[in-house]
């Protein structure tokens, strides 16, 4: 598995973990709780973002 590979499958995990904790933030109960969630879902999917597109070639983040 050569790097591109590698930073291709890291960013899937990247996606795969904001999906879950976006999840668990909408079965939440406890309001605080769920805010929390949901604001780490966000950075997480904001850095996949930046981290996608700097390794496609667009050296400008988003944010």
């Amino acid at each position: 598995m050569g790097p591109k590979d590698e930073a291709r499958e890291r960013l899937q995990q990247m996606r795969e973990k904001a999906q879950q904790l976006t999840e668990a933030a909408e079965k939440a109960t406890d309001p605080k709780e769920r805010q929390r969630l949901q604001e780490k879902a966000r950075k997480l999917q904001s850095q996949t973002e930046q981290e996608s597109l700097l390794r496609s070639g667009d050296i400008y983040p988003t944010d």
